[in-house]
């Protein structure tokens, strides 16, 4: 990493609270909200913004579940921007919001300071279409010349994935293995027959991702102008229900009707007891290896792209994998499997150079982990949440930590760090192992302070916290609880949340400790 000593804030799109518009879509999105967290970020002294996969979400809102590696999700779609932009008005996004309003039964309601999926996904998408349908209507040279500017630089991955969209829209499903044989094979002529037949559909998917891809431009483009770094996170594994497994089957372990033949998932750890079944299909590495690993090149092309920073989730599958049997109601049964090591990221490095990736390498790790991480020189993560729970923890301890890691107070899948420490107030071990700590910290200071404190004080070269840690929020403030398929990804930051005062605590931290 090229910091000296820097800190940074975890927040998701979705998380952003509503923006200028009177008008609440239900979720954050690309629009002032995300502009005006960066003027947060600007004054607080943080140098870095990370936040979850942005990708079409396929199941139960998450983003690590998306039927896309490279599309953007369309719910993170500013409404307001399309207003500035004369593609919407406010009389119809008034009308289709109020529609939408009258649509959802009492069930569909959100509590205060969560994201409502249903008024999204009820309003987002009729917006979207009104918009194509103004952009047809306008004609304007200079938006249509950029719409095909960016359809033939994104040609590569962007035909396949609006096809795949509009036949996902046509079939209203996402199991590829069920379509017809001949589109199950991709057969060339029956593809163009469906591309002739959907054209409209197929330019409207182009159309969405256009506008995705320029809001994000905008956002980078003003993070730029305020020094801080857009940090990514990239799952190892694609979902199977996904334009990428469609269209490079032999890329992935799959029978010969486009299922998986093994998934992925983890053995029983610390957040399960039973592991987790992913369900993802496995990637064929040999097949990878015989075509110099192209698509994980163009993969991490397009990360960084989008990103200066990009988190592997779950690095460890590179170095080995577990494999679970595709018909297993548990994780219990897999197995572990070699992965291709570090041939992905040499070859990337071959085209690309060098990397800014920071390697997740938390749960279930070995010193083979390790070692290929090192042989990277990427840096690992830290996590203070795990270093206090037995005496062995020391490797998430704040002394503990080496420079060229990202120390965290916790991640989207733990409880906040004030919600934690609570619970640890029962647990002997933990108060033992935490009370020097906390001997050092400045006793006027809340306690998610003094935490963050802890971690901020390290030799750590970044520091991240979610913000949820730094407005010190119990359980209500979780983001996710692996392994519980229901009531993930729903917290939202609540407006006027982000005070003067707030940003000149977040200030103060960071220099006490260092860290710009």
């Amino acid at each position: 990493m090229h910091y000296e000593r820097a800190a940074g804030v975890l927040l998701h799109i979705t998380s952003l609270p509503r923006g200028d518009s009177a008008i609440d879509f239900g979720v954050g999105d690309l629009g002032p909200a995300a502009h005006q967290f960066l003027d947060f970020l600007e004054r607080a002294g943080q140098r870095v913004w990370q936040v979850l996969p942005l990708g079409p979400s396929l199941h139960a809102e998450s983003p690590y579940s998306c039927y896309s590696a490279f599309a953007g999700n369309p719910l993170l779609i500013s409404m307001d921007d399309l207003v500035q932009r004369d593609l919407l008005d406010e009389i119809q996004l008034h009308e289709i919001h109020q529609n939408a309003i009258d649509a959802l039964d009492e069930k569909s309601e959100t509590a205060s300071g969560q994201c409502n999926y249903a008024l999204a996904r009820r309003t987002k998408p009729f917006a979207l279409r009104l918009a194509y349908e103004k952009f047809l209507a306008k004609q304007s040279c200079s938006l249509l010349d950029e719409f095909e500017s960016f359809c033939v630089k994104h040609r590569w991955w962007l035909d396949d994935f609006a096809l795949y969209a509009a036949l996902r829209e046509e079939t209203q499903s996402d199991d590829w293995s069920q379509w017809e044989p001949e589109l199950v094979a991709r057969n060339s002529n029956t593809l163009g027959q469906w591309r002739e037949k959907l054209d409209r559909q197929v330019e409207f998917e182009q159309f969405v991702q256009y506008l995705f891809f320029e809001q994000w431009g905008a956002l980078k483009e003003a993070a730029v102008n305020r020094n801080i770094d857009l940090f990514g996170d990239m799952p190892i594994f694609v979902a199977h229900g996904s334009a990428d497994v469609w269209a490079h089957q032999s890329s992935f372990l799959l029978n010969k009707r486009g299922k998986p033949k093994v998934v992925a998932g983890v053995p029983p750890d610390y957040f399960s007891k039973t592991g987790q079944l992913w369900g993802n299909p496995l990637y064929d590495w040999e097949a990878m290896e015989s075509r110099n690993y192209s698509w994980w090149v163009q993969r991490l092309r397009a990360a960084f792209e989008l990103f200066d920073l990009v988190r592997i989730d779950h690095f460890r599958g590179f170095e080995s994998y577990w494999a679970v049997p595709a018909k297993a109601k548990t994780a219990v049964s897999g197995s572990w499997e070699t992965g291709p090591g570090a041939a992905p990221f040499q070859a990337a490095r071959k085209v690309l150079g060098d990397l800014a990736i920071i390697a997740e390498d938390l749960g279930l790790i070995t010193d083979e982990v390790h070692a290929l991480r090192d042989t990277l020189e990427f840096p690992g993560m830290r996590v203070l949440q795990f270093g206090f729970d037995s005496e062995d923890g020391e490797f998430h301890r704040p002394d503990a930590y080496p420079a060229n890691c990202v120390a965290y107070t916790g991640t989207h899948d733990n409880s906040t760090i004030a919600a934690w420490y609570r619970a640890g107030t029962k647990n002997k071990i933990r108060c033992q192992l935490l009370e020097p700590w906390l001997e050092l910290q400045p006793q006027n200071l809340r306690i998610h302070w003094q935490l963050l404190s802890m971690v901020y004080a390290s030799k750590a070269r970044l520091a991240m916290a979610p913000m949820q840690d730094i407005l010190g929020l119990g359980e209500e403030g979780r983001m996710n609880r692996p392994g519980e398929a229901k009531g993930n990804w729903l917290w939202r930051l609540e407006p006027n949340t982000l005070t003067e005062e707030l940003a000149g605590k977040l200030r103060q931290i960071c220099r006490d400790c260092k860290r710009r």
